[in-house]
């Protein structure tokens, strides 16, 4: 019987022991491993687009409130020169920028080695020809000197303008990559100096200067109405549609896609339409 008694107390200890075990094993456990859920998945995510002020920056502001319904925090970083906004999407300062049409991609990619992607299409700025010293383009005297974007594709572009103009003729074929050696036909011997982008509203007032061939989105931040004080203003079946860009590995990421269709939708067709009158034109 005493054995008996000793054999079953041992069962016993041995049952309260695993018992215990077992119990501190599932509490470490518990204690161990995070909840499936912390709740992060409903935070904001911002992304940063680099855009020009006018219209670019303007338009974004416009669908801050859109993309907040949906969970994207938009952060818009101002540049005021175009070599600026594509090497800061290629080193991560920033994730997708809005400023620039594909012949200007194109071009500073090839020179750049950089490796970026469109992915979306938003609207057309058409360039013009301004002046503060003449109201006709045949106006301009024999001599006179024209200034023209200095990056080549917005430099090609203006000439193509002048050509659409009746004020030159360029080289059959030469495209967005026409330059001034590419002019075959200049009957009033114009001359031309290349100017920053940026830079070409404020030059008209330069004695040396009759004219200038801006972007719509200068020519809006030097308080110029594209509408009515070009002289020329680009057709409206212009290919330079302005593009939103992201690097190539991430064109495909849901939140840069989030943006694009916030640009591309009915309300922001009428934003632009109603704000700038024409000067601004919607290209989906």
């Amino acid at each position: 019987m005493i054995r008996s008694h000793r054999k079953l107390a041992t069962l016993l200890l041995s049952s309260v022991v695993a018992l215990s075990l077992l119990v501190t094993g599932c509490g470490n456990t518990a204690q161990t491993t995070p909840p499936a859920n912390t709740g992060n998945a409903n935070e904001p995510v911002t992304i940063k687009v680099g855009a020009t002020p006018v219209p670019h920056a303007e338009i974004l502001e416009f669908i801050k409130p859109e993309l907040a319904k949906q969970g994207v925090n938009l952060e818009i970083t101002i540049f005021t020169e175009y070599p600026l906004p594509n090497p800061a999407v290629d080193s991560g300062d920033i994730d997708a920028n809005y400023f620039q049409h594909t012949p200007y991609l194109e071009t500073f990619t090839i020179d750049q080695g950089l490796k970026l992607a469109v992915i979306g299409t938003v609207h057309i700025e058409p360039m013009g020809l301004y002046s503060k010293k003449i109201t006709k383009a045949d106006e301009l005297k024999d001599g006179d000197t024209i200034a023209i974007p200095n990056d080549p594709s917005n430099g090609g572009r203006a000439l193509a303008v002048l050509e659409s103009a009746g004020l030159l003729k360029l080289k059959e074929g030469v495209g967005v990559k026409a330059t001034i050696l590419d002019i075959t036909e200049n009957t009033k011997n114009l001359k031309f100096s290349e100017v920053d982008a940026a830079q070409l509203p404020r030059v008209l007032t330069d004695a040396k200067i009759t004219a200038a061939v801006i972007n719509t989105n200068f020519a809006l931040e030097g308080d110029l109405n594209p509408t009515e004080d070009a002289l020329y203003l680009e057709g409206k079946d212009s290919p330079y549609a302005n593009i939103v860009v992201a690097k190539e590995d991430r064109k495909d990421d849901p939140n840069l896609q989030k943006l694009v269709k916030a640009l591309n939708t009915p309300e922001v067709k009428k934003f632009i339409e109603d704000t700038y009158k024409g000067a601004v034109i919607p290209a989906f």
